[in-house]
């Protein structure tokens, strides 16, 4: 399942920085995952594909690793996005984050055939630097809480 009924941050990502493997929209083989306001938290739906298996029936760890690491920086650059005055779709590019921490709970084993649910919040801690705690649901089941600390990525990385 892919929600394309809202505008991502991750569409607007200059092509550049497009090619994440977690969110990336030019990353032919990737999850794409996509990450979007819903009120003042954030969210990204994703159904795991049966490649995604941890023991027969359940998705392992790592994708919801992914998930939490790419809805973190997704969910940080639209936190500076809008506080810079724009939104996904406005025509401006987003600032791009890369992953300064992450860290994983799983709280429940995560079933295979459910849209997983991705919800975050966000706090700023400096200027560029911003901490999203995520929470992530198969159907209504919490099955694992995260936590990224996300920094705008380096003029280094830019060509």
């Amino acid at each position: 399942m892919e929600n394309h009924s809202v505008i991502a941050i991750q569409d607007d990502y200059a092509e550049d920085f497009a090619w994440c493997y977690g969110c990336g929209r030019l990353n032919k083989e990737g999850h794409h995952f996509r990450t979007a306001w819903s009120g003042k938290e954030t969210v990204t739906l994703y159904e795991p594909k049966s490649v995604h298996t941890a023991i027969p029936g359940f998705v392992y760890g790592g994708l919801i690793a992914s998930l939490v690491d790419c809805h973190g920086t997704g969910s940080a650059a639209l936190a500076l996005h809008r506080k810079n005055g724009f939104e996904p779709g406005s025509g401006e590019s987003p600032p791009r984050f890369v992953t300064a921490s992450l860290h994983v709970d799983y709280l429940k084993p995560t079933p295979q055939g459910v849209v997983l649910k991705a919800v975050g919040k966000i706090e700023e801690i400096h200027p560029k630097k911003f901490k999203v705690k995520t929470e992530v649901y198969a159907g209504n089941t919490l099955c694992a809480t995260g936590e990224v600390t996300a920094v705008v990525m380096p003029a280094s990385f830019a060509k």
